[in-house]
C-alpha cells in the first residue's frame, strides 16, 4: 500500500514519524488509537510499507482481535515469526512456547511490527510483551479503539487518529463518488450533505461515496433521505464493535448520552447516573478511553454523530412497533405518542 489517494495521509504519517523517532537506535513501542472507521489501519499499513525496508525483517499482523477469537494466538504468534524469518519453520505449540520463540528468535533484530487492531492484554503480552523481546533500533506499533489497553502495555508514544477536516472529507467523497472528477454544481451541493451527515469519518466517506458511484441525481437524493431516516447498517454495524465489548453499566450510560445527554455539562449527568447507581466518573472514563464520547472544554459530554445514531438505533430496535417498550425516548412525536396512549412498559 502506498500513500497515493489515501486522503490526509500524509499529516498523520507526519506526526507519527516524529512520536516514532525512526532514527534512534532505542527500541519503542507506540500506540494508535481512536474511534472504528477512522484510519488506524490504513495509518499503520502506510507506514509499513514505505518504512519496513529500514528493518531487518517486518510482520504486519491484521484483524488481531478476530483472529485472536477464531484460531487462536498460536496462529498470530508463527505468523509474526513466520513473516520477519520469511518462512522459515518455527516449532510453536503453545503461546507460552510461543513467547520463548519470539524472545530468543527476534531479540537481536531489528524489526518493524504493526499488531493491528487489538482489543485484550492478552494479545500484547503474547505477541509483543516486552521491548527487550526485539533488537535495538525496533519499532512495534499497535491500533486499537481502547487507549486504556495501550497505557496498560505501557507503551512509549500514543497517537490519537482524529477525522478528516471538511476540506478532506469533500475530497475522499469526491474520488471515491466520482473518481476524482470534479462533479456539477448540483452533484457537490448533495455531497456537501453527504460529508455533513458522515462527520469526517472516512469508513463512512468511502462507503458511501463507493455506494453513490455513477447513481443519477434522483438516486442520491432519495439515498440521503434515506439517512436521515435510516443510517447505512454497514458503517453502524462497524462501529458497533466498540459497543458490544462494553460492560452492561458502560452500555447504559452510553446509549443514555445517545438519547438524551449530548451535550449536557458533565456535572449535572453524573449527579443523575450516581442517583442510579451507576458509577459513572469510572463509566465515563472507559468510554472516553474506548473513543465512545468526548468531553468539550467546557465540560460538556459530545459523541461523533454516527456513534449517537448508532446508540439511538439500538434502543429503537428494542421495540420496532411500540416506543413505550423502548429503555428511552427522546423523539417528540413517541413522547407524545406514549403519554397520550398511556402505553409506557417499566
Amino acid at each position: 500500500m502506498t500513500s497515493e489517494g489515501l486522503v490526509g495521509i500524509n499529516s498523520h504519517l507526519e506526526e507519527l514519524k516524529l512520536l516514532i523517532g525512526t532514527g534512534s537506535n532505542n527500541i519503542r513501542m507506540i500506540g494508535i488509537c481512536g474511534m472504528g472507521g477512522i484510519g488506524k489501519t490504513t495509518i499503520a499499513k502506510v507506514f509499513h510499507d514505505l518504512f519496513s525496508y529500514q528493518f531487518e525483517g517486518s510482520a504486519f499482523l491484521a484483524n488481531v482481535r478476530e483472529i485472536s477469537r477464531e484460531s487462536g494466538l498460536v496462529t498470530l504468534q508463527r505468523q509474526l515469526l513466520s513473516e520477519i524469518l520469511r518462512g522459515r519453520d518455527n516449532n510453536i505449540f503453545n503461546k507460552f512456547n510461543g513467547i520463548n520463540e519470539i524472545k530468543r528468535k527476534l531479540c537481536h533484530k531489528k524489526v518493524l511490527v504493526v499488531v493491528d487492531d487489538v482489543d485484550h492484554i492478552d494479545q500484547l503480552d503474547n505477541l509483543v510483551g516486552k521491548h527487550e523481546w526485539f533488537g535495538l533500533g525496533s519499532r512495534i506499533i499497535i491500533t486499537t479503539r481502547d487507549k486504556h489497553l495501550l497505557m496498560t502495555h505501557k507503551v512509549d508514544e500514543v497517537y490519537e487518529a482524529k477525522e478528516l477536516d471538511c476540506d478532506e472529507a469533500l475530497e475522499l467523497l469526491i474520488l471515491k463518488a466520482f473518481k476524482n472528477q470534479q462533479p456539477s454544481e448540483e452533484y457537490l451541493e448533495l455531497s456537501q450533505s453527504v460529508v455533513r451527515y458522515a462527520g469526517g469519518l472516512p469508513l463512512a466517506l468511502k462507503d458511501l461515496g463507493c455506494h453513490l458511484f455513477e447513481r443519477p441525481l434522483d438516486q442520491w437524493i432519495d439515498a440521503l433521505k434515506r439517512l436521515k431516516r435510516d443510517s447505512n447498517k454497514e458503517i453502524l454495524d462497524a462501529l458497533r464493535i466498540s459497543f458490544d465489548g462494553l460492560e452492561e453499566i458502560e452500555k447504559k450510560i452510553f446509549l443514555d448520552v445517545a438519547c438524551c445527554f449530548k451535550g449536557e455539562r458533565r456535572e449535572y449527568v453524573t449527579e443523575i447516573w450516581d442517583g442510579c447507581d451507576f458509577t459513572p466518573t469510572i463509566g465515563l472514563s472507559v468510554l472516553l478511553e474506548k473513543s465512545l464520547i468526548t468531553i468539550s472544554e467546557v465540560n460538556e459530554l459530545w459523541m461523533h454523530d454516527l456513534l449517537q445514531e448508532m446508540g439511538r438505533q439500538i434502543v429503537k430496535r428494542e421495540s420496532t412497533e411500540e416506543p413505550g417498550k423502548c429503555s428511552r425516548l427522546w423523539d417528540e412525536e413517541d413522547i407524545r405518542h406514549v403519554l397520550t396512549t398511556n402505553t409506557v412498559h417499566t
